[in-house]
């Protein structure tokens, strides 16, 4: 299945946050494994500040950051996609559009942290954990053999890795 690059979207109700902090996260995987795009149902105008703020600390590139439509990865000339992770419960319970290619799709849903209500450095924590989360995930991810993983191992693999949330539970 592997070729490379691998096109991935990922895909949020708003594509202001966590999808955005995944794009950014996958696309500094070495060895231009993985092109990476994101997507919302319902896209802000504007990256959340939260974010920016956080990935401008981490030395990303945002520059070419925003939000857009999925509806973008659903039209003639689109990139045929191989995989397609959905991070909100209110895109995975959207109609999504006919993606182009056809990809192997994941759910990953984790807390939105812009709808985290609190003081400003709560906010940022929330928004770092959210990072945290999905660094854990897509780290998993890339590192899994794409190139002999298929059909129900796949997606075993990569339901897996959305059902994890990352947290530590401390023994009693």
């Amino acid at each position: 299945m592997e070729t490379a690059p691998l096109k991935v979207l990922f895909v949020c109700k708003g594509n202001h946050a966590r999808s955005v902090m995944a794009e950014s996260i996958l696309r500094r995987i070495p060895g231009g494994k993985f092109t990476v795009f994101s997507a919302g149902s319902q896209p802000q105008p504007d990256i959340n500040p939260f974010v920016l703020r956080l990935l401008t600390s981490l030395n990303h590139d945002t520059g070419d950051l925003r939000p857009k439509n999925w509806t973008e990865f659903a039209q003639p000339g689109s990139p045929e996609l191989d995989f397609v992770f959905t991070l909100s419960e209110t895109a995975a319970n959207a109609a999504p559009p006919a993606w182009t290619g056809n990809p192997t799709t994941a759910l990953w849903t984790l807390p939105d942290p812009a709808a985290f209500e609190g003081e400003d450095v709560q906010k940022a924590l929330a928004f770092a954990d959210a990072y945290r989360m999905l660094n854990n995930r897509i780290s998993i991810f890339a590192s899994l053999p794409l190139a002999t993983l298929q059909g129900m191992a796949l997606q075993h693999r990569l339901d897996a890795i959305g059902k994890d949330t990352g947290r530590r539970e401390d023994a009693a």
